[in-house]
């Protein structure tokens, strides 16, 4: 296998352990009005991402590096055409960064309810605009020969692409009630359970709609497999975490969105932006790439530190793996 071909795949695991990671996080913070019933819930809420959520969102730093180094052509491209929309996604998660950090520290509900609103923002923002711009990516987009982006922001608002953003809004959103069935208790680890419900079924029916789309225009034979899978996993996680099993019910949607990952990443190789104007106009992983040596010791670098990020990770989650209750919250500092 070529450096090419797996740096590829790398980059395709960076951003499924992206889509996992964060995807409950902003399903977290969307539903923050839906299940909370006064600040203690809010609090409660936040907590349980709060000491992973900055961790989670390294796995996009390093996917967004990743990509800049080995695939310099492929980065240019998209964030020359792809904007307006990146920097949307970049305001969003800042926002939502300082609202976490901001909400407690002075005690008054209007100051609370604002940083809410920006929690709230930030996470739908890019739950909806990550599907959008990786429809966009599988789809391709117009490229000249010199591969520079010809299109518009109305390019990219295509019946396809919206359709990828509702998928991994309404995934993004059933993934985080499962995990707040799974780290609450009491009233609202019942109300989690009760939204996966009314979540799974819009869930399978965006996702389902735009995999299958996804898989009849631009998949391969094989790439059936993970659509089946992301299929028979969204409806699974609906069934176990109604009957209470919220560890497996995480698993399932877990599962759904790597099978999703997959499917989108194998629709797309060999190309990394497919030209709609002319294919011979594509990037691919051979024209798009660095240089062998490049590659090489990014290849080296990353078989020495990926294992250490990766414990570090793992050991994190473990120390935080209890149910936040309401009777852990402490009465607020804030001025």
């Amino acid at each position: 296998m070529a450096l090419t071909d797996i740096w590829f795949l790398l980059i395709a695991v960076l951003w499924t352990g992206y889509f996992v990671l964060e995807g409950f996080d902003f399903g977290v913070g969307m539903l923050l009005p839906v299940l909370s019933r006064d600040n203690t819930d809010r609090r409660v809420l936040v907590n349980t991402i709060g000491p992973v959520w900055d961790g989670n969102e390294v796995w996009l730093l390093v996917a967004g590096g990743a990509t800049f180094a080995a695939f310099p052509l492929w980065y240019a491209s998209l964030f020359s055409g792809f904007y307006l929309a990146l920097l949307l996604i970049l305001v969003a998660l800042i926002a939502r960064g300082v609202a976490f950090e901001f909400r407690g520290k002075i005690d008054s509900p209007r100051w609370r309810a604002w940083w809410d609103r920006a929690i709230v923002g930030g996470s739908l923002v890019p739950a909806l605009l990550w599907g959008v711009a990786f429809g966009n990516i599988v789809r391709g987009v117009p490229l000249d020969a010199q591969h520079h982006f010809t299109g518009n922001l109305l390019t990219l608002l295509n019946p396809y692409a919206l359709l990828g953003g509702l998928a991994t809004l309404s995934v993004f959103a059933l993934h985080g009630a499962v995990f707040l069935a799974l780290k609450t208790t009491d009233e609202l680890r019942q109300r989690a359970r009760t939204l996966t419900g009314p979540l799974g079924a819009l869930a399978v029916l965006c996702a389902g709609s735009f995999l299958l789309w996804t898989q009849l225009a631009h998949g391969e034979t094989w790439t059936w497999a993970p659509l089946a899978v992301a299929a028979v996993a969204l409806a699974g996680a609906v069934l176990v975490a109604r009957a209470g099993r919220e560890g497996w019910a995480f698993l399932f949607t877990a599962t759904a969105i790597v099978a999703t990952t997959v499917l989108l990443f194998g629709s797309l190789y060999p190309d990394v932006l497919p030209s709609t104007t002319d294919a011979a106009n594509s990037l691919t992983t051979t024209n798009a790439s660095s240089t062998p040596y490049t590659l090489k010791i990014m290849t080296w670098v990353a078989v020495a530190f990926t294992p250490i990020v990766l414990l570090y990770q793992s050991w994190t989650y473990w120390v935080f793996r209890k149910r936040v209750t309401r009777a852990s919250i402490p009465a607020g500092q804030g001025l």
